[in-house]
């Protein structure tokens, strides 16, 4: 029923479009197959690995004209048998991805309001997190100053659970109670630079006394600078966060990030990097101070590794990370090309249990071959060699292997579009 309405509403929109300047429809259908033996943590001994498909499907309008663009994406996110057969409801339903729209107020100004991705610079702070089948998207105002080389945007969003009457507890696990941010950024011929100003407001609850929810603020503060040269591309992150976490504790936290990379030919390209974030003695916030760096809301699948044992749902709080890697990009067509990544991962503050801060090592290896226009095909493999470190970390020494693997199909047709 939800399904069947979902798709009238979007065929009225469809239909109402017809004598405006602009309106496109597309839909994405990407089923992902994994194979997992230790992805996000040490396989224990006596369990089997996990293997199932899981599956996005989504229907994107978008509409513009003179002033003013509408976006609607639904999506339903699945895993094939969660429901039984001869079914009469799903079990999670259709959902709205995003649903915003976009105001001009002059040539350069304008106000972008609803539910909508947001996503800055390298994905570090701020992504989309399109990996995840379910990805990522805010319910936020956006005021946007934007010219040829030059870029600012200011963001604020306020959570609540429902329509109350009294109170303004957020109970929604999983999300900030608000935020407010101003991104800028300013490009040159070979430099690009942003900066980042966010203002995180996370909802504390006291079980005991609710006089004493309240709202725990952190800031976090820094730059992304990318510079491009011929064949080299040189970038860097630096971030400190401070204010409070949600426990009370004074943050004290930073992260450090440089990458080389190299175009030797039109079909292969190296790159060199690595990224520091701060952590806490021991994995533990001590004395009311913490000093683990949290990137909040950034594309964390993207680094670090596509195992995804650090931050990505694990390893916030704990003894932060040093990530240095080597990776190189092949082409072997216009149609495919292979990704290969080698990381070494040591703690960044002390490890409790061992006086090792090395985790360990990590081989990702990920091949996209286009089948046509709108299919392509992408494949993946990871293997995880872990140190002491990291099984003292994890609290698993069974010494079992560790990998990861995957295969993804991504049909993304243009169904119809139009410009009057």
């Amino acid at each position: 029923m939800k399904l069947h309405l979902s798709i009238k509403f979007v065929f009225c929109f469809f239909i109402f479009s017809f004598g405006y300047s602009q309106f496109t429809l597309n839909t994405e259908l990407r089923p992902r197959s994994e194979y997992r033996h230790g992805y996000k943590t040490l396989f224990p001994d006596n369990e089997d690995a996990a293997l199932f498909v899981s599956q996005r499907t989504r229907l994107n309008a978008d509409y513009k004209l003179d002033g003013l663009s509408f976006y609607l994406s639904l999506q339903d996110i699945r895993v094939w048998g969660d429901v039984p057969q001869l079914n009469n409801s799903d079990k999670n339903g259709i959902g709205i991805h995003q649903a915003w729209g976009e105001i001009a107020l002059n040539n350069d100004l304008s106000l972008k309001v609803g539910r909508q991705e947001i996503s800055y610079d390298d994905h570090r702070i701020f992504g989309n997190v399109g990996w995840a089948q379910q990805a990522r998207s805010h319910d936020a105002l956006l005021l946007k100053y934007q010219n040829s080389n030059f870029n600012m945007h200011l963001g604020l969003a306020y959570n609540q659970d429902s329509e109350d009457l009294t109170g303004t507890t957020l109970t929604t696990p999983g999300t900030y109670k608000s935020i407010q941010y101003l991104w800028g950024n300013k490009t040159w011929k070979k430099l690009s630079a942003s900066i980042l100003f966010l203002n995180n407001g996370m909802q504390f609850i006291d079980l005991i006394n609710s006089n004493d929810n309240k709202t725990r603020y952190s800031q976090t503060l820094g730059t992304h600078l990318k510079h491009q040269d011929e064949g080299w591309m040189l970038s860097s992150n630096l971030f400190y966060q401070m204010g409070k976490d949600v426990s009370n504790n004074s943050l004290n936290a930073f992260l450090i990030s440089l990458e080389a990379n190299y175009k030797v030919t039109n079909k292969w390209q190296i790159g060199l990097g690595g990224e520091l974030l701060s952590g806490n003695n021991n994995g533990i916030p001590e004395n009311g101070k913490n000093k683990a760096f949290n990137p909040f809301y950034g594309t964390n699948h993207k680094f670090n590794g596509h195992m995804d044992y650090f931050y990505v749902g694990n390893h916030i709080n704990n003894v932060g990370l040093i990530d240095i890697y080597l990776k190189t990009k092949l082409v072997f067509s216009e149609k495919d090309n292979l990704s290969i990544a080698f990381h070494n991962f040591s703690a960044e503050a002390p490890l409790s249990g061992t006086g090792k801060k090395q985790l360990g090592n990590e081989l990702d290896l990920t091949y996209n071959y286009k089948i046509q226009k709108y299919v392509s095909l992408a494949a993946g493999y990871a293997h995880l060699f872990p140190s002491e470190g990291m099984k003292s970390l994890k609290g698993n020494y069974d010494e079992n292997t560790n990998n990861w693997g995957w295969v993804m199909l991504t049909i993304n047709p243009t169904l119809f579009t139009t410009n009057n």
